[in-house]
C-alpha cells in the first residue's frame, strides 16, 4: 500500500490552499501527481491535478472508489463522521 493511494486524507502545504484538508480521489499517469478534492463545498479545495510534495498526508484513510464524484464524498465523510475534521485549517510551519 502506498502512502498516496486513493482515499488518503492530505493537508495541503503550498498555496492559496495551504494548511486545508483534501482527499486524494485518482492517480495520475506521472508518479508524482494525484488528482485531489476536498470538496470545495467542505474544505475549499477544488478537484485538482496536485504534486504529492505539496502535500502532507494524514493517517486517516477512507474507503472510496477512484474518480469519485464530490456529492457522493461528502456522503462517505458524513457517513464516516469526518466533516468537521475535514473543515479544520491546520497551521503550516515555513
Amino acid at each position: 500500500m502506498n502512502i498516496m493511494d486513493i482515499g488518503r486524507i492530505c493537508v495541503k502545504t503550498y498555496g492559496r490552499e495551504a494548511g486545508r484538508k483534501c482527499i486524494i480521489v485518482e492517480r495520475d499517469d506521472d508518479d508524482n501527481y494525484v488528482i485531489i478534492t476536498g470538496p470545495k463545498s467542505l474544505t475549499g479545495v477544488r478537484r485538482r491535478r496536485c504534486n504529492i510534495r505539496h502535500l502532507e498526508p494524514t493517517r486517516k484513510v477512507i474507503e472510496i472508489d477512484e474518480g469519485i464524484d464530490d456529492e457522493t464524498l461528502l456522503d462517505v465523510l458524513e457517513s464516516e463522521g469526518l466533516t468537521e475534521f475535514m473543515r479544520e485549517h491546520v497551521r503550516i510551519r515555513v
